[in-house]
């Protein structure tokens, strides 16, 4: 039983996770002592890259998953069936 993705699909995603966590680690901070205000839960790594990060993994993930990757053309041997032009079918030894 195969997997719903090939190998590189997976490898994409796994990529694109960690790209999430990145963005989700930068939004993370201290919050403020007792009652006084923290300015520093605005700052810009917060509220501008950490959440355009995060987004632009979640875009690769979608990538990811609807990325099709080329198929290397195997060569069969012996006896091979194919569509000519004429829409008939030919046999070729």
């Amino acid at each position: 039983m195969g997997y719903a993705l090939p190998k590189k699909n997976l490898m994409l995603l796994a990529a694109g996770f960690l790209v999430i966590l990145v963005g989700f680690v930068l939004m993370i901070g201290g919050g403020a002592e007792g009652t006084e205000f923290n300015p520093e839960i605005y700052s810009a790594q917060r509220v501008t890259v950490g959440p355009m990060i995060a987004l632009f993994g979640f875009l690769f993930e979608i990538f990811a998953i609807l990325w099709v990757p080329e198929k290397k053309e195997e060569k069969e041997e012996g006896l091979v069936a194919s569509e000519d032009k004429e829409d008939s079918l030919t046999v070729k030894y």
